[in-house]
């Protein structure tokens, strides 16, 4: 018989190919590092670029892969951490002003929601819903750039924010796969937020970091800056897409241009070499390098030229100290980090799962960045825990149980 889901925090990465599930547990004396005790992984043929467009096949790809982590786990698994994902996902800045009306004129953390839920009551389309809030800074009586202003004195109290939102056809069908599934989401979450926790440093969140989180059918962005998340976007397109345009420019199956991409795709030239060979169908197909590398070169190229747009319309392009941190499936092409750095003319690097023990050693892909990331967001995301603890997690807390019960009764 399996143990109930007590002490477990559970991590759910629905993706465009792949779901994946990761169980982690605290570890004793520790100060909230996890350890991670199991984890799961299924095909998945029931989405398109980040988005469900047949409910059965996510929920069946689910079901795969969290009975996966319940058998490696010994744990029963029912709720979990989800990423929201897909074009759908658009994040703006947001202003929110309150007055102190307390004797004292002391700010209380009851006035800190307060205030984060004025920056909240926007107008939004009828189809949009709020999917997470992350409050930027403070400003108190003109007194800017507060970090957290509870336990301080003044009479006007503003934030700024920056407001995800996503499609609600989109969320409810994904709510209609875990239903299905029987998994309920305690918190959902954008992937690259996910990602953010998984790899980066305290000095990078602080110096300005941008996680490129490139997927199977999209790759999600998220800039951190002063500790606080500046800019949410996510670009529709991803490793799929090298498939396709390896497809055409070779004229071969899909199957072929994935085996291409998997064993030959390079943003490394190598000038001795003149011809790949891969095996189909008891068939030895041999294609040209040099096409396999300008195919793969312009798809990422394309793809990095939409990212710079977005640092643009923040004012961060060529900006970042923390450089760019990629993580994602389609983080492993050889070459990348290099060929970011020179098109984005910042420093790069590939990411690597930090602060977790355990199983890590059989999630060290980059693909697992995002699911490891949402575990430990699982734990960081309890209203239980303190500011120093939840790190980028701590700004969603409290606001974040509204929003989703909001959510939960409108389905």
């Amino acid at each position: 018989m399996r143990e109930t889901q007590t002490n477990c925090f559970i991590g759910l990465d629905i993706g465009t190919a792949t779901v994946r599930c990761v169980v982690g547990m605290a570890e004793p004396n520790s100060n909230g590092r996890l350890s991670i005790i199991g984890h799961g992984s299924a095909p998945n043929s029931g989405m398109r670029k980040g988005t469900v467009v047949h409910v059965d096949d996510v929920a069946e790809a689910i079901i795969k892969a969290v009975t996966e982590a319940e058998r490696i786990s010994g744990q029963s698994i029912r709720h979990a951490t989800v990423n929201v994902n897909g074009s759908h996902v658009v994040g703006f800045n947001s202003k929110g002003v309150i007055a102190i009306s307390a004797a004292n004129r002391e700010i209380t953390p009851e006035d800190r929601l307060r205030v984060e839920e004025a920056a909240t009551v926007v107008s939004l389309p009828a189809n949009r819903e709020i999917v997470q809030f992350f409050a930027k800074n403070y400003s108190l009586d003109g007194q800017q750039n507060i970090k957290d202003p509870v336990g301080m004195q003044g009479i006007r109290l503003e934030v700024d924010a920056h407001i995800v939102t996503a499609a609600t056809p989109n969320l409810r069908n994904l709510a209609h796969a875990l239903e299905k599934s029987e998994i309920e989401p305690v918190n959902y979450t954008v992937s690259s937020l996910a990602s953010a926790e998984a790899v980066l440093s305290r000095q990078q969140k602080e110096a300005g970091t941008l996680i490129l989180d490139i997927g199977a059918g999209t790759t999600n962005m998220i800039v951190v800056e002063d500790g606080e998340v500046q800019h949410v976007a996510v670009i529709p397109v991803g490793g799929i897409n090298i498939t396709n345009d390896l497809a055409i420019g070779l004229k071969t199956d899909l199957d072929v241009a994935e085996k291409v991409k998997l064993e030959h795709a390079t943003l490394l030239p190598e000038p001795t070499k003149t011809t790949i060979t891969v095996k189909h169908a008891k068939q030895a197909l041999s294609f040209d390098f040099s096409d396999v590398v300008m195919i793969t070169e312009a798809r990422i190229e394309e793809l990095l030229e939409l990212v710079d747009k977005e640092l643009v319309k923040i004012k961060r392009s060529r900006k970042l100290p923390g450089g760019v941190v990629l993580t994602g499936g389609t983080a492993s092409l050889p070459g990348i980090a290099e060929f970011t750095r020179d098109k984005l003319q910042l420093p790069a690097r590939v990411g690597h799962i930090q602060n977790v023990g355990g199983l890590v050693d059989t999630v060290e892909g980059t693909a697992y960045c995002t699911v490891v990331g949402l575990m430990m967001l699982d734990m960081l995301l309890l209203p239980s825990m303190s500011a120093p603890q939840a790190s980028l997690a701590q700004s969603y807390v409290g606001l974040a149980d509204k929003l989703l019960k909001r959510f939960k009764k409108r389905r």
